[in-house]
């Protein structure tokens, strides 16, 4: 979903209502929400500006799909790229991990809290390609010297970084401001915003340097939601935290694209995780979407030097050959990067 729509409804009350009467409840209009980056709203006369269309379900998927599926891909095969996912020990960062090593990169580097879990994506890799140099290390994103003694390792045993994906993400329990926890609400600022900047941090150097050895580009991929463009009683800690990473993917792009690097954040869809089971089980009937499509996906946009997606935000579930198609629109009209419509 793109900020445009909220901006569009917030704008008039009666399409609201109407909305809300054909979908059936608050619900539902949400999960249309979840489903669909933009509405053209023909005759709303909300404003001159052209909206991007994504109102046919022929450009929304919930699952991987050819032009994103990469089981039977090996285009990376025999590539020296390497890879570096947080979140890696299951969910979403799993998935990721597994996609590359079908698309047959050179090296993994998994990291999450849990070693047990890492051991066994590990497993899972060297299952599908036994050559795949795979990295694991116990971090917490929000520990400074932790991120630093992994970017050291980095550093020392693979010398180059080609991919740099920031997907540990937390969320504290969605209350009313006055009802949360100051210290969980704030944890949560420091697993999704903080721990992406001490990576990109540490990491940044590295990534300009591989870029410029081998006069290549080289990609970011920060992991955000659709909630950073929504505003759900109870869900402050985690959309505003959300909404900041947008921001950050910005500056990425606006101080390091012209050193190669290649940045985007990502909405990946509504996965059922451990987070979304122990926190957001209201929105469980609409957390329909495959881990594997946000890993399809993740290949597909580092696979390509799409440089025009570069600092932007973009939702796994919308079809990457629209969004090809969408390109020069997208970059002429400044669109997926957050802006006040007036």
């Amino acid at each position: 979903m793109c900020a445009i729509l909220r901006i569009a409804l917030l704008e008039c009350d009666e399409l609201v209502g109407d909305l809300k009467k054909e979908y059936g409840s608050i619900g539902n209009l949400y999960k249309i929400f979840l489903e669909a980056a933009a509405v053209k709203l023909e005759g709303s006369g909300l404003h001159e500006r052209p909206i991007l269309d994504i109102s046919s379900y022929d450009v929304v998927n919930k699952q991987e799909y050819p032009d994103v599926e990469n089981i039977d891909s090996v285009f990376l095969t025999g590539s020296q790229k390497v890879v570096l996912i947080t979140g890696a020990g299951r969910g979403i960062g799993r998935s990721m991990a597994l996609q590359y090593a079908h698309a047959g990169v050179a090296s993994i580097i998994i990291c999450s809290r849990t070693m047990s879990e890492l051991k066994e994506v590990e497993s899972s890799i060297q299952a599908i390609d036994r050559s795949i140099r795979v990295h694991t290390y116990t971090v917490d994103v929000t520990s400074e010297s932790a991120v630093k003694e992994c970017a050291s390792a980095v550093y020392s045993n693979e010398g180059r970084l080609d991919i740099l994906i920031n997907n540990a993400g937390g969320s504290a329990a969605w209350t009313p401001l006055g009802d949360s926890d100051p210290k969980e609400w704030w944890r949560t600022f420091e697993t999704n915003l903080q721990g992406p900047y001490h990576f990109l941090h540490a990491f940044l150097p590295l990534l300009v340097r591989t870029a410029k050895e081998n006069d290549a580009v080289v990609d970011v991929i920060n992991v955000a939601s659709v909630g950073a463009l929504e505003v759900l009683p109870g869900a402050s800690a985690y959309e505003i935290s959300k909404l900041a990473l947008l921001r950050l993917n910005e500056f990425v792009e606006a101080e390091y694209s012209g050193l190669g690097v290649n940045t985007v954040a990502i909405h990946p869809g509504g996965v059922v995780t451990r987070l979304s089971e122990q926190e957001l089980e209201e929105l469980g009937d609409f957390l329909t979407d495959t881990a594997d499509l946000a890993g399809g996906w993740a290949v597909w946009f580092t696979k390509g030097a799409r440089t025009w997606l570069n600092g932007r935000y973009a939702c796994v579930n919308w079809n990457v050959d629209w969004l090809e198609q969408m390109k020069d629109e997208i970059v002429e009209g400044g669109r997926l990067k957050v802006n006040l419509v007036m």
